[in-house]
């Protein structure tokens, strides 16, 4: 080797090293990693979450801009690697009232929507997860192809120095150890950094099926940890609402039961949104909704139930107390609280204790005692299968296979198991649903009002006073005839403008009230025609067999105008896609743009006014709209269809 190959071959030897001490450096980062993601995901202490994955981010960034200085190899490994990571997010800025807003929730304080942004930053960034793969998998990889070349030097070096006096041979095979030592570094390390480019890169590509079956496995083992996590927080809970029962009950302190009832549902909740999101099991809240407090009677005191109360605070602790104790879901709660730690974590800690003693308590013990890295007959808990260390190893791995094919059906079991204690019960379905009729009926009557004062209105200052202003018109005529014919055929011609204006009105005004397209074509070609008159491009699709019923059809219609406008005004969308179908008994259509997003029901009276339009037929409306866009709105009505539609297409 030349003197120019040899000194590159030293500075390759040199840059294998540092890779490969960054490599035991993820290996520690890894094991941060863990210590903080168990009782982040476990525990429900998302504030830890942010911490380890913004120090490691320092390290990445560190073997980055190693892997970039370690140029030379001629194959462009060693170009820099550019920062794979997202813009981080700006500070929450706040509205007009103070509030900051944040997915569709606004919030006092800017640190709660700036720490949600920052969970959304780095959960939400495939490099995150890169990173945690390379942290994985560079305690033996990286560190194999870096050290490698360092470890044939060395034990070339060690081995001809030891052994010279005994064998003629040894030098010599000591040298040629060092030398494919040095031989190798360079393209070990060029390996190293394709490697390390590949997991830390910038890059774009589509992930594999072995990664997207890593990913779903990993994925599907944090949410078991998680729910684990929540079974085991619910034991406190439950001590706690045992012990809120026995002073309620027990001794008479009645106080302590309504906070403890409120404060604990939060757990049943989550529990609630988790097994639909994540066991496909939907699980409604079943809740009743709080009363309004009582109108003051004429002797000046409240009624609640039987009691009389002078004051309003008290009846208002009263109504309180009623309302949470005998809605049924409170004790359904602490049914649950009782029980889940026992079935729902049992069942839960079953493949993740199958996939813990499998590998780490099995296989790999006995893996190391048989490569050498572990003395034979030491002493531990595992334990041989057979008396056989060897037999140890396949059983293990099948454990551990046995608990992820149990996975996803254990997951499934959990959210069933969730909804058998936490779903709503039919007399709570029954008065949920009294409660939303009660609500709509009011709604409906109220927009029925609203909309005869806006027909009333329209017609006074319209229609009305243009056909006043032609019959004024018309009496002058009448005068002028004799006198003045010139001017009496100016007033006639005014008068013809304001009967065909008037004549505009009226039909804009029937129009707003039922489109004609609506009644003769239905609410397809109703829909076409409001994409056609859309400014901006508007794609509709429609799989109707039949036709809704009349007032359902003339809801649907108007909410799809008016979303259409927002998503024109507002969103200042450039594409707009409409799609109108039929499924399980219910009116499907949705309303998707490219617009800048940001929508929220609470802060638009337009988006309000149709859940309270669709509400009446028992409708319901889905938004989702990320500042940003896009923006998809989902509208449902439960209806059945008549005869199949008259269409232009």
């Amino acid at each position: 080797m030349t003197t120019r190959a040899v000194r590159a071959a030293g500075l390759a030897l040199l840059h294998g090293v540092a890779l490969a001490g960054l490599g035991l450096a993820g290996a520690v980062s890894l094991l941060v990693h863990l210590a903080f993601f168990v009782p982040g995901f476990g525990l429900g202490l998302i504030f830890l979450l942010p911490l380890p994955i913004l120090a490691g981010r320092h390290l990445t960034n560190l073997v980055r801009r190693l892997a970039g200085d370690g140029s030379g190899s001629g194959d462009g490994s060693g170009m820099p690697l550019g920062s794979p990571y997202r813009p981080r997010p700006g500070p929450p800025q706040p509205e007009a009232d103070g509030r900051y807003p944040h997915d569709n929730r606004l919030y006092r304080r800017p640190w709660v929507p700036a720490f949600l942004r920052l969970m959304d930053w780095l959960l939400g960034d495939p490099a995150s997860y890169r990173d945690l793969g390379w942290m994985i998998t560079t305690p033996l990889v990286g560190t194999l192809l870096g050290g490698l070349p360092v470890a044939l030097v060395a034990a070339g070096g060690w081995y001809a120095a030891s052994n010279a006096s005994r064998h003629w041979w040894a030098v010599p095979a000591g040298l040629a150890a060092a030398v494919a030592g040095l031989a190798v570094a360079p393209w070990l390390r060029t390996l190293h950094l394709r490697w390390t480019r590949w997991w830390l890169g910038p890059t774009q590509r589509q992930p594999g099926r072995l990664r997207v079956w890593y990913a779903h496995q990993l994925l599907l083992l944090l949410r078991l940890l998680s729910l684990l996590g929540l079974s085991l927080a619910a034991l406190p809970l439950a001590a706690l609402s045992a012990v809120a029962l026995l002073l309620t009950y027990g001794v008479g302190i009645v106080v302590v039961l309504p906070p403890v009832i409120q404060n604990i549902r939060w757990l049943p909740e989550l529990r609630r949104r988790l097994a639909g999101q994540w066991s496909g099991v939907t699980v409604d809240s079943p809740y009743l909704p709080r009363p309004e407090v009582p109108q003051r009677r004429p002797d000046g005191r409240y009624q609640v139930g039987n009691h009389l109360y002078q004051t309003e605070r008290w009846a208002a602790y009263g109504l309180r107390l009623r309302w949470l104790t005998r809605d049924r879901a409170s004790w359904r709660d602490f049914g649950w609280l009782l029980l889940d730690p026992v079935v729902g974590g049992l069942s839960l800690a079953a493949p993740l204790g199958a996939i813990g003693y499998g590998i780490f308590g099995l296989a790999m013990p006995r893996l190391w005692m048989l490569v050498g890295l572990r003395a034979d007959g030491g002493t531990d808990w595992y334990g041989s299968v057979a008396g056989s260390d060897a037999a140890a190893i396949p059983v293990g791995l099948a454990l551990a296979a046995l608990g992820l094919l149990a996975a996803p059906a254990v997951l499934r079991f959990n959210g069933r198991w969730a909804a058998l204690l936490l779903a709503p019960t039919a007399k709570s379905r029954l008065a949920l649903r009294v409660q939303r009729l009660t609500e709509t009926r009011a709604d409906a009557t109220e927009s029925q009002a609203a909309e005869l004062r806006r027909i009333e209105r329209d017609l006074h200052d319209g229609a009305q006073a243009r056909l006043v202003a032609m019959g004024i018109n018309l009496g002058n005529v009448e005068y002028l005839l004799d006198r003045d014919p010139q001017a009496a055929r100016a007033l006639l011609a005014e008068a013809r403008q304001a009967s065909a204006k008037a004549l505009t009105e009226l039909r804009d005004l029937v129009r707003g009230i039922h489109p004609p397209v609506l009644a003769e074509r239905g609410l397809a070609d109703a829909v076409r025609a409001l994409a056609l008159d859309t400014t901006v491009r508007t794609e509709v699709t429609v799989e109707l067999p039949g036709r809704p019923e009349p007032p359902i059809e003339s809801a649907a219609y108007f909410a799809v105008s008016e979303l259409l406008t927002n998503a024109v005004k507002h969103a200042r969308a450039a594409r707009i896609t409409v799609h109108l179908g039929y499924a399980d008994g219910r009116l499907r259509i949705v309303v998707a743009d490219d617009g800048r997003g940001g929508a929220d029901e609470a802060r638009g009276s337009g988006l309000h006014g149709i859940s309270r339009r669709l509400g009446t037929f028992d409708g319901v409306v889905d938004l989702s709209s990320p500042p940003g866009g896009p923006t998809t709105v989902i509208l449902e009505v439960p209806c059945a269809l008549s005869s199949p539609r008259t269409s232009i297409s």
